[in-house]
């Protein structure tokens, strides 16, 4: 089976400290778990700044689907608040290869 990466790239606002948007990102959690298709997630921060949240998904319709649905959520204007919006980059890609420990 091919998964599907979502990979969405920002920088917060300024004002939002990173433990804020921890805690605004673990509100998503109830919605994300949910989600059929749903096989992981972690969110980094680089030395940057620059913020990336990564998600597996089982299919890619599914990954396009959940994504559609994010924005429309109760937790989403206050979790996009704490997000750049001219920094967001969002990308679906199929994972050809992985290795675990």
């Amino acid at each position: 089976m091919t998964h599907v990466a979502e990979i969405v790239t920002f920088k917060l606002t300024d004002g939002t400290s990173p433990e804020e948007f921890v805690n605004l990102s673990e509100t998503t959690e109830a919605f994300v778990r949910a989600a059929p298709g749903f096989t992981h997630r972690q969110l980094s921060q680089g030395e940057d700044g620059r913020w990336t949240d990564y998600v597996i998904w089982n299919d890619m319709e599914t990954a396009k689907h959940v994504a559609a649905q994010f924005p429309q959520q109760d937790f989403a204007p206050a979790l996009m608040a704490a997000i750049n919006p001219e920094s967001v980059e969002i990308r679906h890609e199929y994972v050809l290869w992985k290795m675990t420990a």
